[in-house]
Formats: C-alpha cells, structure tokens, sequence
C-alpha cells in the first residue's frame, strides 16, 4: 500500500464516479437491451457493460499496476489477490434502474491485501456522493461542488440500545428459493415480529435495492445495521471501507465470526455508536440463530 497514491486514488475515482453518473443518467432504460444472468431477477443492461468498459479503462490507464475486478467482468473462480485491485460494480441496483426508481449508484472500491482501502459511491439522480480513504475518515458531499460531511453525519451518534430501537436494512436477492432464502424470510419475520410473540420489532426494515448504498446508510448512520447474504465483493468494498471510516464495524451475517473476509459473501454492518455495537451484534445473531447462509463462489 505504501507504493500507491491512495488520495490520488481516491480523486480519480471520484472523477470517473461523475463520468459514470452522467453515463447512467443519459441511458433510457426502456430502450436498452437488458439480458438475465441467475434467473428474471439477476438484470443485466447493455448500460451495465457500457459503464464498466470506461471504468476500467479509465482506472487501468490511470493505474497500470493495479488489478480489475469488475461485476460484468468477472468469470468463475476469479478471487481477489494480495495486491491492489479496483472492485466494481458499474451499477448497483440495475433492478431499480430499469424501472427508473432513482435508487442506484456506481460503486468503486480499491482493495489491498483483500481488505478495503478506498471507497466511492455515487448515486447520480440524487447527487450524492460518499467516500473514504483508510485511515483518513469518511465523507458526503449531498451536490457536487459543495462542502463534504464527515460521516457519521450525527456530531454525537447515539449509542445502541438493541434491535427493538433500530432501524435495520435487509434485501430479497435474487435468489428465491432454497435454504437461504427461507433463512432470509425467517429472520425478517423475527426482525419485525411484535415482542409478544418472540420477535425483535426493530422499528422497521428498509430496502434500498442497492447494498452499496444500503452500506453508505449504515456509515452515515441513517440506518443502525444492515444484514446480507448473497452479495459478492463489488457491492460491499467501496461502502465497507465507507463504514469502518465512520466508526462503524463489519462481522458476518452468520454467527460467531467477527473478521469476515471480503469476499464472505454473508455480511451484517452496524453503524458507529460510542457503545452497543457488540450487544447489537450478538442479539441480531441470536435472531439468525444456529442455521447458516451458504453462497459458494
């Protein structure tokens, strides 16, 4: 890491993350063509490709040394290396993009020794743009050419006080069936459930249709936690990086492992408090209980 610029990173990746925005602004969404990948779900767009093709080449022209993990790029079996990688995804929440719900984003992440060092993710139909650097803090800027806010955007977060006070993020997926998915149902039924009948009833739970910016949220601390199985490397590097610079911290959706790796593809994030994130922890995974999601790669 010593051998990378990360400001330099990070400033040019803000730059293309503005490319990329006035690219998915300008595509129609009823005029593209839009493929399937897992089932009817899983929506690609010939947009997807078109933005990741010019981020790479922007990125890889601007740092030949560094390696390229892209969503619309990936093959079988590619795992991220020990050595500095842009992980990509052109467009998070391409379902909402192709309805034209203006929730999607272009998220940029840059990995080094498979762990998060840059982030940014940009919504660009809401003008919003989050960032981060290891080790120099997080940051959203609400219109370009305004003042950042440093993330957590509260002065004083507040400490947490337990599920039945939080608002928590969770997402369907695309997959539908299967063990996962009844795991995925039997916990956001026990999330929401009254306490009369043994649930959590968390204030609410929330769908943003993008993890990336369901993970900026966390960080900002717009939402306490977020919980997610299914999600690859692409979705959760930029906005992971987001939320450990905000305070917040990062232990798998499944019992018992405090230090994900980044591809663990089973993830849940609690936003930065200056106390309660490890009782918040072992009660969610007290929801989850003894089963496990399991997403191979």
């Amino acid at each position: 890491m010593a051998s990378l610029d990360l400001q330099a990173v990070h400033d040019e990746m803000v730059a293309v993350a503005y490319e990329a925005g006035r690219m998915i602004l300008a595509a129609n969404p009823a005029d593209l063509d839009t493929g399937t990948k897992l089932n009817s779900v899983d929506i690609v767009t010939e947009a997807d490709r078109a933005v990741e093709k010019m981020i790479s080449t922007r990125l890889s022209t601007s740092f030949p040394s560094v390696s390229f993990m892209g969503e619309e790029t990936y093959q079988p079996g590619m795992r991220l290396g020990p050595e500095p990688t842009f992980v990509v995804d052109p467009i998070d929440g391409t379902t909402n993009f192709v309805h034209g719900f203006p929730n999607a984003c272009v998220s940029l992440g840059l990995a080094v020794s498979r762990a998060p060092a840059v982030g940014v993710i940009y919504n660009p139909w809401q003008d919003v743009l989050f960032t981060a650097i290891k080790g120099k803090g997080a940051h959203m800027t609400r219109i370009k050419g305004s003042a950042p806010r440093k993330l957590p955007l509260a002065k004083s977060p507040r400490p947490l006080h337990g599920l039945a006070t939080c608002l928590v993020a969770v997402e369907w997926g695309s997959g539908r069936d299967g063990p996962n998915f009844e795991l995925k149902t039997d916990v956001f039924r026990k999330l929401a459930a009254s306490r009369e009948t043994g649930g959590s009833m968390v204030h609410s739970l929330r769908s943003l249709g993008s993890a990336a910016l369901n993970m900026a949220a966390v960080a900002a601390g717009q939402m306490d936690a977020y919980w997610e199985g299914g999600c690859w490397a692409w979705d959760v590097c930029a906005g992971w990086c987001l939320l450990e610079e905000a305070g917040g911290v990062m232990v798998s959706g499944n019992p018992g492992d405090w230090h994900p790796e980044l591809e663990s593809r089973v993830y849940l994030a609690v936003r930065g408090a200056p106390e309660g994130q490890r009782e918040l922890v072992e009660e969610f995974w007290g929801v989850v209980g003894d089963r496990k999601m399991d997403y191979s790669i």
